[in-house]
Formats: structure tokens, sequence, C-alpha cells
């Protein structure tokens, strides 16, 4: 976008080109979205916005594949009468009718607190403006909270509890400026690849910046640093008070800095009196001596960032890690200048936003507390209300608790997809199921809450609305359509605004022109005014103002906005000084025990993004992980006795899935990983989130999804079935999602190879000939083109040609059943290799099949073998960069190709 606000170019005939913002992360990169007869062509990184400069990720390369307006859509309202019956579509406006209904006649029975609002970071600042109006002014509850929580709610907490403000000080261009970048539970090469290759930038022009990494786990983030601290999960507040140990006892505290500006720092040192690194080494299990050196280099430093999200975040005790983690910042007055500051990396692309809209049960607009009566009066008066409720509202996960204890009647959630993404899915599809009226605001057809949903309604998605959201830097920018919406799908804004004009005529005929809005611009001006002298001041901006001056920074108080906070010292607080944290260090909420022995982490995978909506539509973006798979230190799997790919079994306490394991020496022995992305959509049983602990921090309520103790066993199921056809991806999904039930180990991967999907299973025992014979019939393999069952043994082997011509020379469908052999070469097949010389021999397994390989490179789509050849040939990273194209799109994949060169050379 450039500065003079131009965004809309010229392009051939009929296409066209606005400025936005990419959808996925809390980066907020800045996208050039070229349109064309009501269908995206095109996604290019904005040269001009200064969040990206013109680089875009795997994912947001690869966003034009996954605009959709078909049947991956929600294109109509639905509608369940009783619970137990199919919905009915019904018109926009009989949904938009009964939702009003419902919500008048709980209102009338139940009271104000019988509702509840789960939301999503993915909205726009619009979407949570008109949601937490019509919860608080009109519904009256404080029973509005979003996803944010199980992602920023600690970070959220941890600046309020020492800054005094829910505000991060530094900004991207603190990455090139710093001598010292401490990265603690963050993965940015996956979770925020654009940012991480700024600093691979910087650190290769500046050599001597000193790059420290404490993750459990050897990730792509961690090749990049001077030293990784592999500290056991859960531990860093006892790492924190240890660096700050040495900081004391070394002298490397700004003495100055703490008397004129801080408060509570003798308490502080005095505590961490007793966290030596000695003693840390035994809690945190790395050695005193790297403890120390990180120490020094943090406190020697000339400019000090920390980087996190959520290896902090996610914890029992999110808050004091944030807290200790700031300490650090505060005692060595590594804070407001350039290159330094606590800097919270935001999950997802306006998790800010809604935290400056007050959408959480524990905010108000403006950074205002619901608890402060003063504050709950300014904000009644900005919406000309009598007044808002004060009775605390519930977050995320009490909200669910809530339900099942039958306070919350009627559910409405939107843009988020709680039956894949909370911990202890059991219980939170019981209360899915229990609820008296589940209202689900969505865009894609496919997402696992939609079938607990008594009412359905279409919202629009990028790249279809416009509006505003908040990046990780405190950057406004504009999001802009490039398409109209789909059926009947709306923005999410209208969509609450409709209803709560129908509402407001049923309950309270005064309040529906408070909802009456011409458009995004003006919601965003109601809004904007909200923020008029609080510390997140940009009450003069406007949709004119980002039109010509392009993204801004806030709090915007003059003619810019503000890249760093608290430079001269001075914090948001009653005395303007920042409170140090003084809290112990508490374990992880579930210890390892003889029956639970293993300790599980989880996080994202670099080409996926959440419950997989979204990116499982692009094909190039499943070919570098197709399917869940749990990582095992070696070690760990010759003492378990499995062998490296079987199907294991893997239990906490809350449940048990069923998935492959492999080898993988970045976790430690005793450890284990998986990614976070697949639910029940996608594999079979309640999916990741099955195992994980819904145990909260006391302050910030957020859920311990980063840590649970586990058991791993092998499945022992022999039988299995692999079966591949092309074709829309999504319709195939809908018709295969049945077959995700019955058996023990159930996945449906989408676009393995192109359009299309792979369906795996296993069982215990073989699966009954007609259950085989149905399977074969919904692949279309009922009349195949080869065919070699051995029905007495239960094994089939089928395999239909894309056409119908003699000779063709690509599959359009396979099944195999009981004899699995011949999947990897007639995926080979399916994937673009040649034909089988004997179509025959590979079915039976009688010939060398051409070895299957996955995809390292996103963008150019090398292939691992591809990469392999070339090293053997004796490449070095830059001539595979150069002759092959790995690396040269995003770049994410170069770790990992670079770790490929080292292997070799080992």
């Amino acid at each position: 976008m450039s500065a003079s606000g131009h965004h809309h170019e010229s392009g051939a005939a009929g296409e066209r080109t606005v400025a936005s913002v990419c959808c996925y992360c809390g980066t907020g990169c800045g996208v050039r979205v070229t349109a064309k007869d009501g269908r995206v062509i095109a996604v290019q990184g904005d040269p001009e916005h200064p969040a990206n400069r013109g680089r875009l990720c795997s994912k947001g390369l690869a966003l034009a594949d996954t605009v959709r307006r078909d049947t991956a859509r929600v294109l109509q309202a639905e509608w369940r009468p009783e619970r137990g019956r199919e919905r009915m579509p019904v018109s926009l406006d009989n949904a938009l009718d009964l939702a009003a209904g419902k919500l008048a006649a709980t209102l009338d029975m139940h009271g104000p607190d019988a509702v509840g609002f789960y939301l999503s970071g993915q909205l726009l600042t619009e979407d949570y403006a008109v949601f937490n109006k019509l919860a608080r002014a009109l519904v009256g509850t404080n029973n509005i909270d979003t996803n944010s929580r199980l992602c920023m709610s600690s970070a959220v907490s941890g600046y309020k509890l020492t800054l005094g403000a829910d505000a991060p000080p530094a900004c991207y261009d603190d990455l090139e400026l710093a001598d010292t970048v401490l990265i603690a539970g963050s993965n940015m090469a996956y979770a925020h690849p654009v940012l991480f290759r700024r600093l691979e930038a910087a650190k290769a022009a500046r050599p001597g910046m000193k790059i420290v990494v404490v993750d459990p786990r050897r990730t792509d983030t961690a090749a990049l640093a001077d030293l990784h601290l592999p500290i056991l999960p859960g531990t860093d507040v006892a790492l924190f008070h240890a660096m700050l140990n040495v900081m004391v006892w070394e002298g490397l505290v700004d003495a100055s800095y703490i008397a004129d500006h801080t408060r509570g720092f003798d308490a502080l040192k005095a505590r961490v009196h007793e966290y030596t690194p000695r003693a840390a080494q035994d809690v945190c299990g790395v050695p005193a001596a790297d403890i120390v050196q990180a120490a020094r280099w943090f406190g020697q430093a000339g400019a000090a960032l920390s980087v996190y999200t959520m290896g902090l975040n996610q914890s029992s005790s999110g808050t004091a890690k944030n807290g200790a983690l700031i300490n650090l910042h505060l005692a060595t007055g590594q804070i407001g200048k350039p290159g330094a500051g606590p800097f919270s990396l935001t999950g997802q692309p306006n998790a800010m936003g809604g935290r400056e809209a007050g959408g959480m049960a524990t905010l108000l607009p403006g950074h205002r507390d619901p608890a402060d009566a003063d504050h709950r009066g300014e904000v009644a008066g900005l919406w000309s209300v009598p007044s808002l409720p004060s009775r605390p509202g519930t977050p995320a996960l009490e909200m669910f608790d809530a339900v099942l204890e039958g306070r919350i009647k009627v559910l409405w959630i939107a843009a988020t997809n709680p039956a894949q993404s909370l911990p202890d899915q059991a219980r939170v599809r019981a209360a899915l199921q229990k609820a008296e009226f589940v209202i689900v605001q969505e865009a894609y057809a496919g997402t696992e809450t939609l079938a607990y949903a008594d009412l359905v309604l279409p919202a629009a998605t990028w790249p279809e609305k416009s509006g505003t959201l908040t990046n990780s830097e405190r950057r406004i920018s504009r999001v802009r359509a490039a398409i109209a919406p789909p059926g009947d799908a709306r923005p999410d804004w209208e969509l609450a605004a409709s209803v709560a004009r129908r509402l407001a005529r049923l309950v309270a005929p005064e309040k529906a022109p408070l909802f009456q809005y011409p458009d995004a611009a003006a919601v965003f001006a109601e809004h904007a005014r909200m923020t008029a002298g609080r510390d997140l001041d940009y009450s003069r901006i406007d949709y004119a103002l980002l039109e010509r001056t392009g993204p801004v920074q806030w709090p915007y108080r003059g003619d810019s906005g503000t890249a760093r906070l608290y430079a001269d010292g001075r914090f948001p607080t009653a005395d303007g000084r920042a409170q140090f944290y003084d809290t112990g260090y508490t374990p992880t909420a579930e210890a390892v025990s003889a029956q639970y022995p293993l300790r599980l982490t989880t996080g994202r995978l670099r080409d996926h993004w959440h419950s997989l909506t979204r990116t499982a539509m692009a094909p190039v973006l499943t070919r570098h992980v197709e399917e869940p798979w749990l990582s095992l230190h070696p070690l760990d799997l010759q003492r378990l006795k499995l062998e490296p790919h079987a199907l294991v079994r893997v239990r906490s306490r809350r449940g048990a899935i069923v998935l492959p394991v492999r080898p993988d020496d970045t976790v430690r022995p005793g450890h284990a990983f998986l990614p976070m992305h697949w639910g029940s959509a996608y594999m079979g049983g309640h999916g990741i989130n099955a195992l994980t602990n819904s145990a909260r921090d006391p302050v910030s309520r957020q859920p311990e999804l980063k840590h649970a103790a586990v058991a791993v066993a092998p499945a022992r199921l022999p039988w299995q079935a692999m079966a591949w056809v092309a074709g829309d991806t999504a319709v195939l999904r809908a018709q295969l999602a049945p077959w995700l039930r019955g058996f023990e180990y159930a996945a449906l991967l989408p676009c393995a190879a192109g359009p299309g999907v792979r369906l795996r299973l296993a069982a215990a025992a073989p699966a009954p000939s007609h259950v085989v014979d149905a399977l074969a019939q919904a692949l279309g393999l009922d009349q195949p083109d080869a065919a070699f069952d051995d029905v007495s043994r239960g094994i089939v082997r089928r395999v239909r040609l894309a056409v119908e011509a003699p000779g063709a020379d690509a599959p359009g469908a396979f099944m195999l059943a009981g004899d699995v052999r011949a999947h990897d070469g007639l995926m080979a097949w399916a994937e673009g290799g040649a034909a089988p010389a004997s179509l025959a021999n590979l079915l039976m397994a009688r010939a060398p099949a051409a070895p299957r390989t996955r995809t390292v490179c996103a963008c150019v789509g090398v292939s691992e073998a591809a990469i392999r050849s070339g090293i053997e040939s004796g490449m070095d990273v830059a001539q595979l960069k150069d002759r092959l194209g790995c690396g040269s799109g995003c770049g994410s994949c170069l770790p990992e190709v670079r770790r490929m060169v080292a292997l070799h050379g080992a």
C-alpha cells in the first residue's frame, strides 16, 4: 500500500488489484490481491507495506488457492428445528429472526448471563466492536470471549501487571537493531516466517549479534541460535530468575533505571537469590554455564530484545513466565529504546485489535477494565446506554464449563472452531451437545463445530470483507475486499448488527438505532473514539487517514504513529513506574508418572494454520507434512519397542488417539511432540486436542495447551487400507468423512496429489467384506479398470484410470486393503510420476516401485529426492537454491535444506 494511499491498480482488462493484509498470523503482512470476474487470480506481497516489505511466507503465497466459492463454503443459512434432525436451509432473513427470537426468549426465561459469545482473533476490529456492543449494551452480559484466550491472554496479563497496559513496547525494526535477541517459546521460523527471515538477514549482516533460543525442541529457529537452551517444558520462570541472579551478582543490572522508573525490585532480588545457575540447572535441565552465558549476553548488550509466543503463554503459569521475562528488561533498562524490549508476537491476525475493542470477558474497549465502575460508566456513555453489566464474564474455557453446568443456555460461536481447538475435547464436545441452542457463524463447510450447530449463519471471509486489523507491532492496516461474498454470506459485523436490531425491537426498542451502521467505516469511527485519552489512543485515525498515510502504529496522538513505547521511562500506572513481577516457579500442571511417563508438547507446522480449514485447500501446503505424526527421540523408540512410522496409541488422562510415530532427535529423550492442526475432520477420534490439558493460568485463564503427560504404546493394528481419489477436495471430504469413524486409526488427507484426498484406515481385524465393498463404491472403484483382489485373504487391490480410453497414463483412484505395499508406487504415479511398466506387478508388489518423496520447498515444489540428489552431486546450499529454486520463494525451507546439507557432510 503506497503512502499516498492509492490501493487500486490498473491491470489486464477486467482485473482489479487491491491492497489488503494476509489473514494468517499476527505479523500483518501487506498483500496485493488481484481479482477478475469475481475470482482471486493472484496474491503477492505488498512491497510498500512496512510489516513485510513485499515478503510472504509459503501460506501467504498460496492464499489464492484457498479462496473457494463452492461446496467448501457455507453459502446459506441452515436451521435445525430440533436435536436429532438434519438442518434445513432457510433464508438469511429467517435465520436472523430465529437468532433474535431465541436470544429474546432466553433473556426472558433465564436472564442475560444465560447467553455466551465465543469469537475469534481472525475477526476484524469492526466485527469485534459490534459483537461487544451487542453482548454488553444490549444482551447485558460480559460473557464474551475469544480464541485469543488460548493464544495471547497471558501476554496481556504480563504486560498489564508489569508495564501497566497491554501494549508491546517494541517494533519489527528492532529485529535489525538488537545486539542480543532472546527467543523464548517461539518457533519463529514456522509461526512468524517473514519476521524470522528478517532476523536471519540481520544476523548475516551483523554476525556479532547474539541469538539465544529457549525451546525444549531443537527447532528450525534454534538452528539460527548462538546458544540453544532446551529447557524442560514449563521451567521458564526458573531460567529467567537464574539469569537475573547472574545479572545481579555480576553487576549487569541498571541501578539508576531501577531507582528512577520501577518499583518492587528489592522483593524480587531477594527471591531470585536462591535461583542460582546451579539450582536452575537441576530444574531446567540445561547446563549452569549456558544459563550464565545467556545472562551475560543479555546483560552486557547495548540493546537486548526478547521475542516470545505460545511457549510462554499456553501454560498454567503463563502470566508468571511473561512477568519473569519482562523483569529482565526492567532490571537492565532494556526497554523504550531502539533494539530493545519485551516483544510478544501475536498468534492471530487481529488478536491485538480484539483486545483493543474489548472483545474478551476481562476487557472493555480502549483497554478498560469491566471490573472498574468508572470504566463501565465511560463505555456506557460512549455507547449511549444507561449502564453496562457488572457481573464478571466467563472466559473461554469457563464458558464451556458454564454450558455443561446449565448456566449458559445459548452459545454464539463466530469464526472459530472450538470442537477442534480447545483442550480436553471430550469435555468441550459434551458441552456443545448439552447447550440448548448453538449458533455457529462460519465461512467454511468442513469445520468440526458445525456438527453441533442448531443455527448456521453464512459468514464472509478473506478476501470478501473490509475493515481494519492491528498487528503485533501495534500497526493498524486496512483490509479491503477484492471480491463479493458468495451466496448469502455477509461480513461478521453485519450479521451481528442485523441480529442486534431484531433483538432490540423485541426487548429494548430504543436501542435498535445503536446498531444502524451505514458501513464498516462508521463502525470503526465509533470504535476509534473509544480509545481517546487511553494508552492506545488512536481516536484521530479514520479510514480516510489510513487511505492517505497507509498503515500506522498506535498510539497516534499527533501526525504520526509511535514505533516504541516508554522511551521516557514513564509507564501507564498510577505512579508512572513499572512493577517488577515477584513470582515463584511453579511446575507444569501435570507431572509425568509411571502411568504417563512422557512429556508431550504441541506446536505449529511450517505450511499449516490452526485447524487446517483454509490451508488444507491449497495442494502446495499439504505436501511437506501430509498427516499428523508423533515425534519421539530414537532412544525412546528403541526403549518402547516401536518401529519407525508404525501406528502407536497415545494416551493422556483425558483421551487417546492413534497415529504414526517417527524418530526425531530434535526432541529430548522422554519427550514427545505433536503438531496441533489435526482434528476429527481429518483423523479418527477427537483429534490432537483429545489429549491436551485444560488446566489454566490463575490470572490469564489461558489453558496449558503446550504440555501434557502421556503414554505411548504400539497400536497393533495389522489390517490397513489405503486409498486415493482425484477430484474436488471439498466434495470428496464431505463424502468420505463418515469413514473416519468406526476404525481405530483413520486419516483423511487432503490434496495429497493435487485436487483429491487420500484415505488411510487401520484396524485390529480385517474389515468385513460389505464394509470394504461400500468403501470401494464410495471411491468409484466398484467397477475398476484393474483389480487384483484375493477375497479369501480379505485383500483388495483396485485402480480406476483417469480417462476411459485404453493406455491412459494416470490413475483417477485406487484402493488397497489388506495389502498396502503398492501404496507408495501408486502415489508416485498419481503425483505425476512415470506409469508403471506393469500395473499388475505394481499392485502385486512384484516389481520395485518408484519411491514417493515429500515436498521440502512448498513455493517452488522442490522434492526431498531432488535436493538429496543435488547434495550427492556436490551442491551446497547456494547452488541448490540457484539450480533447483528451493528457498527462492519465501525462504522458509532453507533451515531444512541447510540441515540436509550438514547431515550429508557429517
